[in-house]
């Protein structure tokens, strides 16, 4: 047991711990813990194969404690150092008579006693007499005094068969959820089915908008021929203008020429 509970430790200082587990860490006596776990609140000593308590460390602040499937007969007066004990385990030990559960009559909080499969269950009258034993307790192997069963077992079988009020609640929303899922889905598909005809009407509307840039360029280009041929007339214009003022000038130069000849 030493050495499991220094495992469980994990190098933290004994009183950082809250919760304690050395089930199964096989010894028959308590070793290792100590009254340095001021602030366990939780210990679990399941099938370890305890007889004694003796050596039961102090620990304040300790509420749940697990003790079954051990061979503990008696000696219950070692937890007295656990005052604030509010839930006690011990199904499948050796407890045989009523005598061994008085020391229990300290524990003043006390609400959850566990005895099954104990010897002393089998005596006459045991439930009543262990509720009149001690006031405190509130359920006594699962089962209160009208034997209505513990509130947290009966919300435990609840959540697994389905009847809690919270997971109807929360199915209720799951259907509400799946009926936004699907409107949410119409309104995207929607959405994507304008977005699609937005895009063909934006590449219509593109198409005919090279159509008629590619008209107006067959235009300007119809524009900038016939202003090539009136340039080149206007040119070739110009060329015969030229040529005639050339001529006539040649012309006179020849008659004068011949005006000299006959002066000789």
């Amino acid at each position: 047991m030493e050495k499991r509970v220094a495992l469980e430790l994990r190098g933290r200082n004994p009183s950082q711990v809250k919760e304690l587990n050395l089930d199964n860490c096989r010894s028959t006596s308590i070793v290792g813990l100590t009254n340095e776990y001021t602030n366990l609140e939780n210990l679990s000593l399941n099938a370890v194969g305890l007889t004694t308590l003796k050596g039961f460390p102090t620990l304040p602040k300790l509420t749940k404690l697990e003790l079954s499937d051990n061979r503990i007969s008696n000696g219950l007066n070692f937890l007295n150092g656990c005052k604030k004990l509010t839930h006690l385990n011990l199904s499948g030990n050796k407890i045989k008579d009523l005598d061994a559960l008085k020391p229990l009559e300290e524990f003043k909080n006390l609400k959850n006693l566990d005895l099954f499969n104990n010897e002393v269950t089998s005596i006459e009258d045991y439930r009543t007499k262990v509720f009149a034993l001690h006031p405190s307790l509130k359920y006594l192997d699962g089962f209160d005094k009208d034997d209505r069963e513990a509130e947290d077992t009966t919300e435990e079988e609840d959540v697994m068969n389905g009847n809690n009020d919270s997971d109807d609640d929360g199915s209720g929303d799951e259907e509400v959820d799946d009926e936004e899922d699907d409107d949410d889905e119409d309104m995207s598909l929607s959405a994507v089915y304008n977005d699609n005809l937005e895009e063909e009407s934006s590449a219509s509307s593109l198409y005919e908008g090279s159509d008629v840039e590619e008209e107006e360029d067959v235009d300007d280009e119809d524009g900038d021929n016939d202003a090539d041929r009136e340039h080149n007339s206007k040119v070739q214009g110009n060329g015969e203008a030229d040529r005639e003022p050339e001529e006539s000038t040649r012309g006179k130069k020849r008659k004068h020429e011949d005006d000299d000849e006959d002066e000789n």
